[in-house]
């Protein structure tokens, strides 16, 4: 188990390291040169994305984290990889920019500190190395560049020139590459693509690249070939695959497919056998690996100390001691403190404690008090906040709180409102009962203060009173008093903290039984006699300091010579020079101290350690601690350190001192130092290893266990079995010298402080219960302590222990200097998907470049992978000086960790590599071979058709012209139309006659030019114009088109589009108005268009009053009325033909749908230009009589509240509105609802508002609106939406009678797999459903598989189909394309009812019968629409809808204000527009690929950050996703940000 160390004197020769280094790599060189030479010659050479970089020489060193061989054996793994040359990344100049004045202060040299933060870590010691000829290289670093003078904000940018062909190669050889490795790895048979994998690459990293298109060279960092060839990466599972493409196990089981087969009317199998809903068996459970060590060995047997020697004479309590020691030896030096030079101020004698002590405790409970009432009784807590530099007041307080019989509770000075960590000491002084805290004059005048003077309250801190505790505010108690001398009882002594792993703070309460049964073993473990001399370095306020320096130095009258934390930043050397000077015989250290003084160690000769018997290191249980020993006695035997003075000991807060080695003269077993495999650890086994390997770690002894304590080691999860011999555990400890509870927390204290171990057949070890320590060790030879770790920085990676500590080591040993502070790094693992994943965030040096920091982060992710054989799943680099630190000095982990889940750390540069960790993702569904169409129908068990009828009458086909005309007669002067303008006021009006007489006006001045037939354009904004000349053309026998004018502001985008239009509808005429007709012919718009290309242009403001000789009557109804364009969700533009009997039964179901009539008045805020929005605005008013109030949308942008008011003034019952209206009236008038009412605005007139809609309804903005202006009385109830598409422009639309829209809550994962499992609210993976309103009279839908066309039941989604007299005829398209034409508009069932002719919506949905009943008494059926069919992505053989996707990204930070996904080569792309400081563009990376793998088991392959409003929105308000895709790849996004995670 033990090998010994050769100490060399000096460092290892560069030949020596070549040769070892030659040594190490040997086996692996060949075997790489012809994997990567096989893969790159596959290549072509302009493609290729690896060159070789020059390998750094390390001069700078961090000896505290990394011994040679650690270094070597990561510098032997990073040299498995052949090296490739990453591009320079860039992002936005802004999001460079850091604070200057941040990033100009010096490094804090810190490093590590107490607590979380101190990592003092190396790997095996071949050879130590002394620190001849190193500087502090921290600072000098630091000073070279101020005196450099170099900018902090410099980012290397290459010329504009080299943009778009870099970005398009990089772009190109990145999907080059994807393709060719993804055939590679699967054509490999799964055994020998994991033999490939592991002998050659490592897991795939991901690359961060942010990209910054227009300005600078755009570069993606390509780790492509590790990554694809991952056998993680497409999760092809041994079982499920012998061949690729043939699948083995299936979804549904035999026997269920044997009945499905033969039953001739199957019912409906339950819908558990269609989806395995338990989590645990969706999810790919990694199996362990057979050949994993396990623990070999007998099972353990406790461990004794030596029984507590019987000392004569001995205190009764720790005050009887000070008692005896300030009467007795008044004059005998108790404590010296030291000031920021070294020099002593002040040397505390043991009658000065005593004197001052008992005044403290008689003014605490004598002059202290509230309404005559005492402040203070015995047993009460108090807080001690004395600042590190002063341990006299600090000890002067806490022996006069014991005098007095309070209970102190030491805490660290709050330096602002917002420490880290300062709440969570609020919570513990709050649970306590703390109303006093003591504190020193310098100290008090040092807090926060309010602006009454007094000191601020921190957050979440109780009401305090502060009282100063110097001489003046102190009272001499009179001659008869004397504080009470009890002997040592159960009581509460004092109460230490303790900061948990979580960030949560507790209170450790140490009896006065367990202080002074401490201080006794460990004057018997230390051999302390009386009067020695001992030097402190450590915290006085708890733990090792505490225990040594206050108490335990009290009891044997030592004499403690304190060295301020300020004091060792200043002069690291100065706890030796004090050793020598004071003759010290003992030193309480932590490894951090000395690798400190190592460093300033050269500028010294004349110092001597030959004085001590007993360094004591107080963090020997940090297995990393070996090397700073090793190193110190190296350079430190030549100055009188004897090397068995070194005693490492073992502590926590709760056991406190576990063991510790025992001082030479005890006559101990030598020391020992185990080499384990971390393999074997990482499975909780000990395994000695051998020389050859790299991945070991080397600890050594902690020493026996504490006299008098019972120490055994258990399994940490689940009943605390003991261990086996050779297998880590916990260690738990039995005696009276350890902590007796967590203060007013009973639950956690039963699991901790009452812990009983039990022997493998469930007897308990011992009566007397155990404490956990929260150390993981093992007991080995001589019964000597090794400790591995602890709990706190325990990660369970797929069920795989790792220490953070060791992972830290690695990541510094890649080259620790260059880029990253020393001590400045923090690992925490995080729980992402049912398994924890590692993020190692650090601060890199202000001076670090941006190509440095990438190569160094893909170079760290390389190592921990080669090392620990663990994927790294973020690793955030952060600004220097940016990580909230401990109290002395080191990293705050749980905070650093809080502030990475809240998206508050900001980092400056991110790698997330979901790839190689997420290895847990469900298996990839597989298609069912052979499924045929009876298969099919054996689950179609309901057919859904659902049908409306509708009485066909004699004026069913009477054309919209002819209505008109009709209408002109019979009611002349009856209102059909009135447009309001943004002031709200009636910009125009028009009665049946007056729309009449200019539809004739504009047919006369069409007829003699155009023929019957001619497709003619309309180019109008919104207005009475548009409708007037729609009906002209069909009074002229032409069919209309109806178009959106270009924006005056935006021709470069929107005229084109109106070209388009002009140019695919065959248009041989445009009309338009006057200003409409300059602008398409202006200067502008020559530089969009061809202007020239136009057809002939009619303004139609002037025409001559002429009556047209005739009107044009269409032979049959079936003829062409007008054409209806419109550019879908997936940006493409189709026309749809309506003919004229499809138009008349359009405007029929709609008036039958919401009962219009002549005497009622409809609001319509709308774009007229297709679909529902045109013919409500056109044709309904005309055909069924109804006025109609029209408020263009555009008009809002001045006027929110213009629709609304217009509703509440106008009375209105039944309003249309798109979702941009509705939601700019959400956002806009949200706030302004209270105005509203006062200017009279009431809704409670509206019985339905119906959204138009080509969408899944949107829920939360219909409720959010409901739920705002439901204070004017709007109904909630009223709102819902309508539902239509290309092929039919209204298929589903509420009306006024009939049953509310109902809404159904259905489980997402179901319905990736096209099933429809309907859940209860608020469970798991719920997702709301809204009905789309009802179906219309005369519609019939059919949901139908969109691959086998066959009906299907209502448990499945599938495409809706569409059968009604106002479906469209057909899209019109230049091309003509018939095949599709047929297919949309002409398709039948492949069985069941195979005569009706139906149309195929695009959109997938499902039906359901529900228990509600409508007009006509039948029960009500409800059409859902859940998303269109070409929006899906088809991901892992599951179809994702993008808006699920997009709502749980926008919901995972207050910053981002929108979000839109796509694929782009099987990769998931995330687009999130960020509403907040280009700080936080990076923090959005890693919440984002968090949140879609947690609730969607996607990897997300890039997010892009943009600016808000570059996600483009169609006039209904839909994102348009492909336009969004086209414009990532043309890189014309202009992002933020673009992160690769590959």
């Amino acid at each position: 188990l033990y090998s010994s160390v050769s100490v060399c004197t000096g460092d290892i020769t560069q030949k020596g390291y070549e040769k070892k280094r030659g040594k190490l790599l040997a086996p692996y060189i060949p075997q790489i040169q012809a994997w990567v030479d096989h893969l790159l010659h596959s290549l072509t050479p302009s493609h290729s994305c690896y060159h070789g970089l020059d390998s750094r020489a390390a001069n700078t060193r961090d000896e505290r984290f990394r011994s040679d061989l650690h270094t070597e054996a990561v510098q032997a793994a990073l040299a498995k990889y052949k090296e490739r040359k990453m591009p320079m990344p860039s992002k936005r100049r802004s999001v460079l920019v850091q604070s200057s004045v941040e990033a100009c202060t010096p490094p804090d040299t810190s490093s590590a500190s107490e607590d979380e933060g101190s990592l003092r870590r190396q790997g095996r010691l071949a050879t130590s190395t002394p620190y001849q000829g190193h500087g502090h290289p921290a600072v000098e670093h630091w000073f070279n560049r101020v005196i450099q003078g170099s900018s902090v904000t410099t980012t290397n940018t290459s010329a504009h020139a080299a943009l778009n062909a870099n970005y398009h190669t990089n772009l190109f050889s990145f999907l080059f590459l994807s393709v060719l490795l993804l055939s590679t790895s699967l054509s490999l048979p799964h055994q020998s693509l994991n033999q490939s994998v592991d002998t050659c690459l490592s897991p795939p990293c991901s690359i961060t690249s942010p990209l910054r298109f227009c300005h600078v060279c755009i570069s993606l960092h390509i780790f492509v070939l590790p990554c694809l060839l991952s056998p993680n990466l497409f999760s092809v599972h041994p079982l499920q695959t012998h061949f690729v493409g043939v699948p083995v196990n299936s979804r549904v089981s035999n026997k269920i497919q044997q009945l499905l087969n033969t039953l001739k009317r199957p019912k409906r199998p339950p819908l558990r056998e269609f989806f395995v809903d338990d989590f645990e068996e969706l999810l790919d459970v990694q199996q362990p690996d057979p050949n994993q060590p396990k623990p070999e060995g007998q099972q353990m047997s406790p461990l004794e100390g030596e029984p507590l020697g019987v000392v004569t004479n001995w205190p009764p309590s720790l005050p009887a001691a000070l008692q005896r020691w300030g009467t007795t030896q008044p004059k005998s030096p108790c404590l010296t403190a030291l000031d920021n030079a070294g020099k002593p101020v002040y040397t505390l004698t043991y009658g000065k404690l005593w004197t001052r002590s008992q005044k403290l405790a008689y003014t605490l409970l004598n002059k202290l008090s509230t309404r005559n009432e005492p402040l203070l009784m015995p047993g009460d807590r108090v807080a001690l906040v004395f600042p590190n530099s002063d341990p006299v007041m600090f000890m002067v307080a806490f022996y006069g709180c014991l005098l007095a019989e309070l209970v102190p509770v030491p805490i660290e000075v709050p330096l602002t409102r917002k420490d880290a960590g300062s709440q969570q000491i609020g919570f513990l002084l709050g649970s306590c009962g703390v109303t006093l805290a003591l504190t020193t004059d310098a100290c008090q005048k040092g807090l926060p203060k309010a602006q009454t003077g007094e000191v601020a309250t921190f957050k979440g801190w109780p009401r305090l009173l502060w009282f100063v505790t110097d001489g003046k505010h102190v009272v001499k108690p009179p001659k008869d008093w004397h504080p009470p001398i009890r002997e040592a009882s159960n009581d509460i002594a004092y109460i230490e903290y303790k900061t948990s792993k979580e960030g949560s703070t507790m209170g450790i309460a140490v009896s006065h039984a367990a202080m002074l049964a401490h201080c006794h073993a460990l004057t018997q473990a230390c051999g302390y006699t009386e009067a020695e001399t001992i030097t402190n370095v450590l915290d006085f306020k708890r733990e090792s300091g505490l225990w040594h320096g206050v108490l335990t130095s009290v009891m044997n009258r030592m004499h403690v010579i304190s060295i301020p934390y300020s004091l060792m930043k200043v002069n690291p050397l100065s706890w030796i020079q004090k050793v020598h000077t004071y003759k010290a015989r003992v030193a309480v250290v932590k490894s951090r101290d000395m690798h400190w003084s190592l460093l300033a160690q050269r500028d010294q000769r004349d110092i001597s350690l030959s004085s001590l018997r007993m360094l004591i290191v107080a963090d020997g249980a940090n297995p990393w601690s070996i090397s700073s020993c090793d190193a110190f006695l190296n350079v430190f035997q030549a100055r009188g350190l004897r090397p068995e003075v070194i005693c490492p000991c073992a502590s926590s807060s709760e056991a406190m001192t576990v063991a510790i080695r025992r001082p030479p003269e005890m006559g101990v077993p030598p020391p020992g130092k185990a080499v384990l495999s971390m393999g074997g650890l990482s499975h909780s086994v000990i395994r000695v290893d051998t020389e050859e390997k790299l991945s070991v770690l080397t600890v050594q002894d902690v020493g026996q266990v504490m006299p008098a304590a019972l120490v055994c080691v258990v399994r940490v999860e689940g009943t605390p079995y003991l261990c086996q011999t050779d297998e880590v555990g916990e260690i738990c400890v039995s005696s009276g010298s350890t902590g007796v509870a967590y203060y007013g927390l009973p639950g956690m204290t039963k699991n901790i402080f009452e812990t009983i171990p039990v022997t493998s057949s469930g007897v308990p070890v011992s009566d007397r219960p155990f404490t956990r320590t929260s150390l993981l060790g093992f007991v080995g030879p001589d019964s000597l302590v090794f400790i591995v770790g602890k709990m706190d920085g325990l990660m369970v990676v797929s069920g795989r222990r790792h220490n953070a500590d060791d992972v830290v080591a690695t990541a510094l040993a890649v080259e620790p200097m260059k880029f990253v502070y020393r001590g400045r790094i923090a690992v925490f693992s995080v729980s992402v998907l049912h398994d924890e994943r590692i993020v190692v965030v650090a601060e890199q040096r202000p001076d670090a470049s941006e190509e440095d920091s990438f190569q160094w982060m893909s170079r760290v992710l390389q190592a921990i992978d080669s090392i620990h054989q663990v994927g790294v799943y973020c690793l955030a680099l952060v600004p220097a000086n940016t990580l909230p630190k401990a109290p002395l000095g080191g990293i705050h982990i749980s905070e650093t960790k809080q502030r990475f889940l809240e998206g508050a750390l900001h980092p400056c540069n991110v790698l997330m590599c979901p790839h190689t960790c997420v290895t847990n993702l469900p298996k990839p569904r597989q298609k069912q071979p052979g499924n045929s169409d009876k298969k099919k129908q054996c689950s179609c068990v309901l057919l859904s058709l659902f049908y409306s009828d509708m009485n066909v009458g004699a004026n069913f086909l009477l054309m919209s012209d002819d209505v008109l005309q009709w209408r002109a007669q019979a009611t002349p002067d009856h209102p059909l139309f009135l447009v309001l303008n943004a002031k709200g006021t009636v910009a125009s009006t028009a009665s049946c006659l007056q729309l009449h007489k200019r539809a004739e006006r504009v047919a006369a001045a069409l007829m003699g030019r155009l023929n019957t037939g001619d497709h003619v354009a309309l180019v109008y904004p919104p207005g009475i114009d548009l409708i007037a000349t729609f009906y002209g053309c069909l009074y002229a026998g032409c069919v209309p088109v109806t178009v959106r004018p270009p924006h005056p502001q935006n021709l470069a985008t929107t005229l084109p589009t109106v070209k388009m239009i002009v140019e695919v509808s065959k248009s041989v005429c445009i009309l338009t108005t006057q200003a409409i007709m300059k602008l398409l012919k202006s200067k502008e718009a020559a530089a969009a268009v061809d202007i020239k290309s136009w057809p002939t242009v009619l303004d139609t403001d002037d025409l001559p009053r002429k009556k047209s000789p005739q009107m044009y009557k269409p032979p049959t109804p079936e003829m062409l009325a007008y054409l209806d364009f419109s550019v879908s969700t997936t940006g493409i533009l189709a026309g749809v033909k309506m003919s004229h009997a499809a138009t008349s039964a359009l405007c029929r179901s709609i008036k039958l749908q919401c009962e219009l009539y002549p005497s009622r008045q409809i609001a319509i805020c709308l774009d007229p230009y297709c679909g529902l929005g045109f013919a409500l605005w056109c044709l309904c008013s005309v055909y069924s009589g109804h006025q109609s109030i029209l408020v263009p949308p555009l008009e809002l942008e001045s006027n929110a509240s213009l629709w609304l008011a217009a509703v509440s003034q106008y009375k209105v019952r039944v309003t249309f509105c798109s979702y941009s209206v509705m939601e700019m009236c959400t956002k806009g008038l949200g706030s302004q609802t209270e105005a509203l009412r006062l200017r009279n605005v009431n809704l409670s007139c509206v019985r339905t508002c119906m959204v138009v809609a080509e969408e899944r309804p949107r829920i939360a903005l219909t409720q959010s609106f409901s739920k705002i202006f439901k204070d004017l009385g709007l109904s909630p109830r009223a709102v819902s939406t309508t539902f239509g598409c290309r092929v039919n422009v209204a298929i589903c639309l509420q009306g006024t009678a009939g049953p509310d829209p109902t809404t159904v809550y259905v489980d997402m994962r179901a319905l990736r797999h096209d099933r429809v499992r309907l859940v209860e609210r608020g469970s798991p993976h719920s997702l709301p459903l809204m009905e789309s309103g009802k179906i219309l009279p005369g519609v019939k839908v059919i949901i139908a598989n969109t691959e086998t066309k066959g009906p299907l039941g209502d448990s499945h989604l599938g495409e809706i189909w569409v059968s009604s007299p106002h479906n469209a005829t057909g899209y019109y398209t230049v091309y003509g394309e018939e095949a599709l034409h047929a297919d949309h508009f002409n398709t039948k069932l492949s069985f069941g009812d195979t005569q009706t002719v139906w149309a195929r919506t695009g959109y997938l949905g499902f039906l359901r019968r529900t228990e509600l009943t409508d007009a006509s008494g039948e029960r009500h059926d409800a059409l859902y629409v859940v998303g269109s069919l070409d929006e899906t992505l088809e991901l892992r053989g599951m179809r994702y809808h993008p808006i699920d996707i997009e709502t749980s990204v926008i919901r995972s930070h207050k910053s981002i204000a929108e979000c839109a996904v796509f694929t782009w080569t099987n990769l998931l792309v995330v687009v999130v527009e960020l509403e907040g400081s280009e700080q936080e563009a990076l923090d959005l990376v890693a919440l984002v690929t968090n949140v879609v793998l947690e609730e969607h088991y996607l990897i997300v392959g890039v997010v892009v950050v943009v600016d808000p409003g570059v996600i483009p929105i169609n006039s209904r308000g839909e994102k348009q996703r492909m336009h969004l895709r086209d414009g990532f790849l043309a890189d014309q996004l202009d992002p933020i940000y673009v992160a690769y995670n590959m």
